[in-house]
């Protein structure tokens, strides 16, 4: 069986829930992703896409001196969550069914250790295709 962990991305990119929403958006411009885990003490709190980022910059109070709009503010709390060892085929069937473009990967307890997006999982049907290929 195919799991998770064999598949996630472990070089994370993340946010705190009082960074600024700018910030959010630079790092996914910087790093050309689309989704960014939001952690306190190294345990996931949120996640924030980039849609999230660009409805919230489109509504943000541009007055002078007026605050930055937080990550807290626009995040999904408590997003759902897969662990390391489930099944890629669990993940691709909450990803469709729930029409996520990402899942993030934690252990018991919460801590983050990957994200599964739908890049991850074109690899995988992108290696698959060429091993259908050679036979």
């Amino acid at each position: 069986m195919l799991t998770v962990e064999e598949l996630m991305t472990r070089e994370l990119v993340t946010l705190n829930e009082d960074d600024d929403i700018v910030r959010g958006d630079d790092l996914l411009a910087q790093h050309d992703i689309r989704h960014l885990p939001v952690v306190k003490d190294g345990k996931l709190v949120g996640l924030v896409s980039h849609r999230d980022l660009i409805r919230a910059l489109a509504r943000q109070d541009r007055a002078p001196g007026a605050p930055p709009m937080q990550v807290r503010d626009v995040m999904t709390r408590s997003p759902e969550t897969l662990k390391p060892k489930s099944s890629v085929q669990e993940a691709i069937h909450k990803m469709l069914d729930r029409k996520f473009g990402c899942v993030p990967v934690v252990e018991d307890g919460g801590r983050l250790v990957g994200i599964l997006t739908e890049t991850d999982l074109i690899r995988l049907a992108g290696r698959l295709l060429k091993q259908e290929d050679r036979h």
